[in-house]
């Protein structure tokens, strides 16, 4: 009599990270994107990475194609991808060279072994066997033959060799899966709908996935199946959605909610390219989808959208910015609503396309020629595209400018579940579009320094329009000096008073906290986990995420200069600000120049170039050793003390700081060629070479109270 064994007992994980890596044709995207639909539908709270290499085809086994995707799966609510995989599928020793250096030591490592002939190490650039030479023996190894295996499945089902070399990646879901005990039949049934044009095809693909769910039941190499619980998030109905995706659905909402038919204008370009292809499917909604020849036809048919009433929006990368700057000086000129998106890349050139960064911020605030200060926003995850999207609109429509959106790589191919939300809570737009002709002036404003919007056509409002300075109130073209300057002032005082109607900058966390860390656009997740593990370890820590990086709202400078919360002077002459970036340290002086000149003179926390999202490793080293609370310690390294204004003196002697040092150091911060007149920061002098000098002003020498000014 034969008694069948006993199910292993499932072990309680809290949550677990895991990559699928292969070679670009090894399918390891659309493995990551099944296990993602199945951990969202298990009602597990998530975050994906995907990792795109840059050739279209590199050569096959080399590490220029590795393709990988990671995905942090919980019982609790996830923030970030996570660093470094519980779990890592390598399909080949190109894939294991890329990823092996990020595998947890002792974690699970599951291989192709059928790949690692002499001529595919070759290709990777492996010296010696990684399988025989002692390189994984500090981790969990399970060798599988997924070229045999895979054959023996599908066997019968009438495909060719070829498509049954293609089912080995569903072999690796099905084991994936059983070692995180999830729900095969669902699974299923999703490959035979995503397969159904072939039958032949889907049956070997369910074989493949079976026989690989199968194996793990048989194999000895895990102690026990892991479980990872439903999370417990807040009630409502949930749609797993990317970053690109969010930000259609957000254009989307803002169109409808303000009446509008909306234009997007575009020109494929990495990581934007999904945008229109998602907006794309929306037609019925009174969308315009159009691809344009170049970048600057796109944004040219999107600003022509705007002055015939609809919403014009355009979207791009960094590159593709670059080409429509001088279209987003007539959009500003002639001030009319436009959102412009930039999905962030690493740069500069063509740089790193399938690579994120957010090194694009100086180009969005200043890279235009002229005084021309747009409105700048930035996502922070992949479902607050949508907020961020529709926020853009209101703001474009509202104060009838154009309006810079920053998201970028990881934000636009990563994913998370999404709360849909209740369409009636959304804020109000309204186009108010001008229809009296009594009285009627072309750049006459409202309380918002906006000008009316007049449909071309309507009868008694025709006005004049393009890129020639405007006269401030009939729109004639004028080029008198005053009127100019006027204009200039006004433009710049709109973008302003933008800030005035933000919501106040609220910390989160601890608001008295002896830490503020500041942070923008997509790094939200990966600091929001270093806070939460340092506050675990007893760092009061707070945390600030800009969504509007220009102009800042109401009291982000004071919490950056005065401390996290407005502290009593003996508390927030020693706290602390940091702000971890994706770049080489762009916002440093974005806060130092609109908050006020008493900000850290070399304020850099982590911040790095790498083409890589940051991680919590890199937010975690900066809360535990550069912003760690020490007598006389640094934020990070140069980074000096943050000091109240009623205390300074105080400050200063506990330092040891001799007299006169702070504006030795006031100088040196005002060096960096900050365009004052956006922020309309008032100085004690004109900190720039005068003419005929190649020196600062030193003590004594006169300037202009207002930097622009004459003089």
């Amino acid at each position: 009599m034969t008694v069948s064994a006993a199910p292993r007992p499932h072990v309680d994980l809290q949550n677990a990270v895991v990559r699928f890596a292969g070679d670009s044709g090894d399918g390891m995207q659309l493995t990551g994107t099944e296990f993602t639909r199945e951990a969202a539908l298990y009602g597990n709270d998530l975050a994906t990475f995907p990792d795109y290499p840059a050739e279209i085809r590199a050569p096959a086994g080399t590490t220029a194609g590795v393709s990988g995707y990671q995905i942090q799966f919980a019982a609790h609510e996830v923030y970030s991808a996570g660093d470094q995989p519980d779990t890592l599928v390598a399909m080949n020793p190109a894939a294991l060279k890329v990823h092996l250096p990020d595998l947890k030591r002792g974690g699970l490592l599951i291989l192709n072994e059928a790949t690692f002939k002499q001529s595919d190490l070759d290709r990777a650039g492996w010296k010696t066997n990684p399988l025989t030479d002692g390189t994984l023996e500090n981790y969990q190894v399970i060798k599988v033959d997924f070229e045999h295996l895979v054959g023996k499945a599908v066997e019968g089902t009438g495909v060719s060799a070829k498509d049954a070399s293609r089912c080995k990646n569903f072999y690796a879901l099905g084991l994936v899966f059983w070692i995180y005990s999830r729900d095969i039949e669902r699974e299923e049934q999703a490959i035979r709908e995503r397969f159904k044009k072939s039958p032949p095809l889907a049956e070997a693909n369910v074989r493949a996935f079976k026989a690989g769910y199968n194996y793990g039941e048989t194999i000895e190499a895990l102690d026990a199946p892991y479980s990872i619980q439903p999370a417990r998030l807040k009630p409502g109905k949930y749609r797993n959605v990317t970053g690109n995706s969010a930000l259609a659905l957000g254009l989307i909402a803002a169109a409808q909610k303000a009446g509008l038919r909306m234009f997007y204008g575009s020109y494929p370009i990495t990581p934007a390219s999904d945008i229109l292809h998602e907006l794309s499917k929306y037609r019925r909604f009174q969308l315009t989808t159009f691809q344009a020849e170049d970048e600057i036809a796109a944004i040219s048919a999107a600003i022509g959208a705007s002055f015939a009433g609809a919403l014009g929006v355009t979207g791009s990368s960094g590159p593709g910015i670059a080409l429509k700057t001088e279209a987003m000086g007539l959009a500003l000129m002639t001030e009319l609503p436009l959102v412009i998106i930039n999905v962030q890349r690493g740069g500069p050139s063509t740089g790193l396309p399938t690579k994120t960064e957010q090194s694009d911020l100086f180009q969005a605030v200043y890279g235009r020629n002229g005084e021309c200060p747009i409105p700048v926003l930035a996502a922070r995850s992949p479902a607050d595209c949508f907020e961020t999207a529709y926020e853009a609109c209101r703001i474009a429509i509202d104060c009838r400018t154009p309006v810079i959106l920053l998201s970028d790589g990881s934000l636009a191919n990563g994913s998370e579940p999404w709360l849909l939300p209740d369409v009636n809570s959304l804020p109000k737009i309204d186009p108010d579009f001008a229809t009296d002709p009594a009285g009627f002036m072309p750049y006459k404003r409202d309380d918002k320094l906006a000008r009316p919007w007049a449909i071309p056509g309507t009868p008694g409002l025709e006005h004049r329009i393009g890129g020639l300075e405007k006269d401030a109130l009939t729109g004639n073209i004028s080029y008198d000096a005053h009127n100019h300057e006027k204009m200039v002032r006004t433009r710049a005082e709109k973008v302003r008073r933008i800030a005035d109607r933000l919501e106040p900058t609220e910390p989160f966390f601890d608001p008295e906290g002896d830490v503020l860390v500041i942070g923008w656009g997509g790094t939200y997740g990966s600091i929001t986990q270093a806070v939460i593990e340092a506050r675990q370890t007893g760092l009061r820590v707070g945390h600030v995420h800009l969504r509007h990086v220009f102009a800042l709202p109401e009291r982000a400078g004071s919490r950056a200069e005065h401390g996290p919360a407005a502290l009593p002077p003996a508390r927030s002459a020693r706290a602390r600000v940091g702000g971890p970036e994706q770049d080489p340290g762009q916002a440093v002086p974005r806060r130092r120049g609109p908050l006020g000149h008493r900000i850290a003179r070399a304020a850099q926390a982590p911040a790095r170039g790498t083409g890589d999202r940051l991680d919590v490793r890199s937010s975690r080293k900066a809360d535990e050793k550069g912003l760690r609370l020490r007598s006389g310690g640094e934020v990070v390294p140069g980074m000096r003390r943050l000091r109240h204004p009623g205390r300074r003196a105080e400050a200063d002697a506990r330092a040891g700081h001799l007299p006169g040092e702070d504006g030795l150091h006031q100088r040196d911060r005002l060096r960096f060629p900050v365009p004052l007149l956006h922020e309309h920061v008032r100085l004690s002098r004109d900190p720039r070479p005068r003419a005929g000098h190649r020196h600062r002003p030193e003590d004594g020498e006169s300037g202009p109270d207002r930097l622009g000014s004459d003089g």
